[in-house]
């Protein structure tokens, strides 16, 4: 069964379903639980309902057998969320690359809370506030203006500089929370773009990326004349370089050239360029 999808702005109104939603439990929580049915994506979470109990596991494991899968509890799943399969550390939570082949038994909603907390932390108190008429949304600016010291710099960039970068950091390829926040010339990421969980502000990555992106800006500007030709085969190996990736670089280490936020930036920027008619 295709998991459900949500509407922000017109989210239904919140029932126990008789899961056991305690009256302490946060209203929240208590809305999430009311949109489940038989399954819900959650990012690349899938949440299935299990009568009055849940199970969890990666959204590419939908149709792998239990057997196949292995248990982990709760308290495990933190760990899991901080690393790739291959070992690499997860600077961003909601970045789409959560290890597959696991599941997790739910007794009761207070364990889907923790659980949930531990995958996506604070995903479901933002989830809940993005329903609200007017969310409490930070823009690009208001952020950027509380910043001192190193991250002053992030206040220079001008709007149609800052929606370039915000473009390449928050590819979906990079993260999958969906952008409320905006800056002058840049829309919302629309509702279908990436998951249920919103972004309700710049975060620490970003805040980063910017950073390298100003001090990237205010380098004197190499010229290269490049063939029509040329250009293409710049953008297939800069495409080739996002497809393949390099392991070895971590994913907020902004100072090397082969960051893959970095290159996705600069794909944007030579895509906007005229490469001419079609190779004969």
């Amino acid at each position: 069964m295709k998991p459900e999808t949500l509407d922000y702005q017109h989210g239904r109104g919140a029932h126990s379903f008789g899961c056991g939603v305690s009256r302490a439990e946060n209203p929240a929580l208590t809305a999430l639980v009311s949109e489940i049915r038989d399954e819900l994506a959650f990012a690349q979470v899938l949440i299935r309902r299990r009568g009055a109990r849940f199970e969890l596991r990666h959204i590419a494991d939908r149709s792998r057998k239990p057997t196949a899968l292995e248990s982990v509890r709760i308290s495990q799943l933190r760990r899991l969320a901080q690393f790739t399969l291959p070992g690499a550390f997860r600077p961003l939570k909601s970045a789409p690359n959560l290890r597959v082949g696991w599941k997790c038994a739910i007794r009761n909603t207070r364990d889907l809370e923790a659980a949930l907390n531990h995958l996506y932390p604070g995903a479901i108190a933002d989830w809940h506030a993005a329903r609200r008429r007017n969310p409490p949304v930070t823009n690009y600016r208001e952020f950027t203006n509380r910043q001192s010291g190193m991250y002053r710099i992030t206040q220079k960039l001008s709007d149609m500089q800052a929606a370039g970068m915000i473009r390449a950091c928050c590819d979906p390829r990079f993260c999958l929370k969906r952008r409320l926040w905006t800056v002058q010339g840049l829309a919302q990421d629309p509702a279908a773009a990436k998951s249920l969980i919103p972004c309700l502000q710049p975060c620490a990555v970003l805040l980063e990326f910017a950073r390298k992106i100003m001090r990237i800006e205010q380098e004197a500007k190499a010229r290269l004349a490049l063939a029509p030709s040329d250009l293409r085969s710049v953008v297939a190996a800069l495409q080739s370089a996002m497809a393949h990736g390099a392991s070895e670089v971590q994913d907020a280490d902004m100072n090397s050239p082969l960051n893959p936020r970095r290159i996705q930036r600069l794909l944007q920027a030579l895509q906007n360029q005229n490469t001419g008619p079609p190779e004969q």
